[in-house]
């Protein structure tokens, strides 16, 4: 068995934002030469999700809105988190509605994907570097 591994960096300027990282997970397995396996892909920060769906820019605005409903940024005030001095109570609390990995299967070299899935990276508290572990284990 064959094992890969690769960060991804992002650096979101903005609060939140949703990223398809399809591409570079498809350049990983590429990298990687594996054709039958697996692939986990993980944010590896408590403000930050990989989830799948459908790239669609109307379901990417909906789920803005519904998150901001279900955990609103504002006020701090709101969130016992926040009285450590951070401001990001709320994007943990995305971050766990949204969930934090992915695992995908290998079928001949591809992303066994069903219609309309892509990987994408969630960010809930931007402004910073963070990372998402990429690692494909197979033959």
């Amino acid at each position: 068995m064959k094992s890969y591994r690769k960060e991804l960096l992002f650096n979101i300027s903005g609060r939140r934002a949703f990223i398809n990282i399809t591409p570079q997970v498809t350049e990983c397995l590429r990298e990687s030469g594996i054709q039958e396996g697996f692939v986990l892909v993980n944010a590896m920060h408590i403000t930050a999700s990989v989830f799948i769906n459908d790239d669609e820019s109307g379901l990417h605005q909906d789920y803005e809105k519904w998150l901001e409903q279900l955990a609103p940024h504002e006020p701090i005030s709101h969130y016992r988190h926040n009285r450590t001095g951070e401001d990001n109570g709320d994007a943990h609390l995305k971050r766990q509605v949204m969930g934090r990995e992915v695992v995908v299967a290998i079928t001949e070299g591809r992303l066994d994907f069903g219609p309309w899935e892509q990987i994408f990276y969630g960010e809930f508290d931007g402004g910073r570097r963070k990372r998402v572990l990429v690692k494909i284990i197979g033959e």
